[in-house]
């Protein structure tokens, strides 16, 4: 194994090695390292003073330490530029040929220029935090503690691999540094919403969630690497020279995975959805795996929320279940639709989240929806309420059509993410990522969106009678 590395190793060298030599990479680099910790420390005591002025030292502590991650992220997104330099920079100055006719295997080559991609900005980001915190000492701030420290170093290496893996990515697939500055922004504009995301974790002060942040961006990165490794092919990048928006050809791509090589309607119901379905039985079972471990996760909270209910909320429910009723009479399409729509809305949400995380993220409206599930049936339950009568009565009769459907929707965003990260030496990442959503397409006009119209009709005309008629008994 060792003697695979090693030519990795030895490009990684070389291409930090030249780096170091090019003072235009190391001067803004190491020059905005050194001061930007500087500035965070003026900043970190001048706000420490002022919110000492009116009892809030609390939040002058917290934000000690998320200084510490700015500092940490700043040299990343930076550096980035080094990344995604490295195989299209060279393709640009001519200087890619001799490295690519080298007697090494693609996957070599390809860990050797992610390894000079990622040491420089750790190296940075360490530097960094390392003047910051040497600040704090001589300006006499107190230090966040150790294991939170250990914390933001572990966050920033991880969102260093991630980001960098993603720049790597990017520069085996554009054909300019132009695009690849573009693109660029889909690495940066997401890193900066999960940076948002960890200081207002990180101001609530619940840091033992960070380390599932930790847990999701090795996941992603390790996603991220295994795709960079997946489609990148010498051959392929020395006979790119120039993109083409041929909508023609994507639209071609994305209807013949929509169809399956149906002929017909009939044929397409008969053979494409029957197979495309086969196609999913394992991202299926997951999806249920993971719907039960958010329904117990929701369980367990009710240790933390634990809300008392009595006759009045009883009562209260079933008047506004009349009113609904009341409003909405039976084979009414007006809140149908409402529920309808929702659930669609909810569904497309999930392409998104999992489309720029390898459909990681795209199971999380059907975990939270459970975890929501099983924390009222916890509630029902501690209330001397039977929980089971709250399932049979208001999830059970949509349910049972309602929750394969979503999870059958969640399952082609995860079987999608896996897809893109399966090597494939005859399609590239844009033809597998619109065959991707092609096949997402099908699963959802074919079968998702028609049981998600059926379980609508159900929520709206029968489970309201069969809730109100569980509440009178109960009454």
């Amino acid at each position: 194994m060792l003697n695979a590395i090693r030519p990795a190793l030895n490009i990684a060298r070389r291409e930090i090695r030249d780096q170091l030599r090019d003072w235009r990479v190391i001067f803004p680099v190491v020059g905005l390292t050194v001061f930007f910790p500087f500035l965070m420390n003026f900043t970190a005591q001048q706000m420490l003073d002022f919110v000492n002025q009116y009892g809030a030292s609390l939040i002058g502590e917290r934000l000690v330490p998320f200084l510490m991650m700015i500092v940490g992220f700043f040299p990343i997104s930076v550096s980035l530029v080094i990344a995604l330099d490295s195989f299209v920079g060279e393709k640009e100055r001519g200087s890619i040929e001799p490295l690519l006719n080298t007697p090494l295997d693609d996957w070599q080559l390809y860990l050797g220029k992610l390894l000079a991609a990622t040491v420089p900005p750790l190296f940075a980001s360490f530097l960094g935090m390392t003047v910051y915190i040497g600040g704090l000492v001589i300006t006499d701030v107190p230090l966040p503690p150790l294991g939170m420290m250990i914390l933001i170093f572990v966050l920033t290496i991880v969102q260093a691999l991630m980001m960098v893996s993603g720049a790597v990515v990017v520069s085996t697939q554009a054909t300019s540094i132009r695009s690849a500055n573009l693109l660029s922004s889909f690495i940066i504009i997401p890193a900066a919403l999960l940076i948002q995301g960890e200081s207002v974790v990180m101001f609530w002060g619940d840091f033992g969630t960070l380390w599932w942040a930790v847990f999701g961006l090795t996941v992603v990165s390790i996603l991220l690497i295994r795709v960079g490794l997946a489609h990148f092919h010498r051959e392929d990048m020395l006979g790119r020279e120039i993109d083409v928006l041929n909508l023609k050809w994507g639209w071609r791509v994305f209807a013949d995975t929509f169809k399956g090589g149906a002929t017909s309607f009939i044929d397409w119901y008969k053979h494409s959805i029957p197979a495309s379905l086969k196609r999913l039985r394992w991202p299926f079972w997951i999806m249920v795996v993971l719907a039960i471990v958010g329904g117990y996760l929701g369980s367990i909270q009710i240790e933390r929320f634990n809300i008392p209910l009595d006759q009045t909320g009883l009562e209260s429910l079933g008047e506004n279940l009349q009113g609904i009723l009341q409003m909405y009479p039976v084979f009414s399409f007006l809140p149908v639709l409402a529920i309808w729509w929702q659930n669609v809305r909810v569904l497309l949400l999930a392409l998104i989240m999992g489309a720029i995380s390898f459909g990681i993220l795209g199971t999380l409206p059907v975990m939270l929806t459970m975890g929501v599930t099983g924390y009222l049936m916890a509630l029902l339950n501690v209330n001397g309420i039977s929980p089971m009568q709250y399932f049979f009565g208001f999830i059970l009769p949509h349910g049972v059509i309602e929750i394969p459907a979503v999870l059958l929707a969640a399952a082609a965003v995860l079987q999608a993410g896996a897809i893109l990260a399966t090597p494939d030496r005859t399609r590239t990442v844009g033809e597998v990522w619109l065959a991707s959503l092609g096949e997402w397409a099908k699963v959802m006009v074919g079968v998702v969106i028609p049981l998600l119209f059926a379980a609508a009709c159900v929520e709206a005309w029968v489970t309201p009678r069969i809730a109100l008629w569980l509440i009178s008994l109960l009454q």
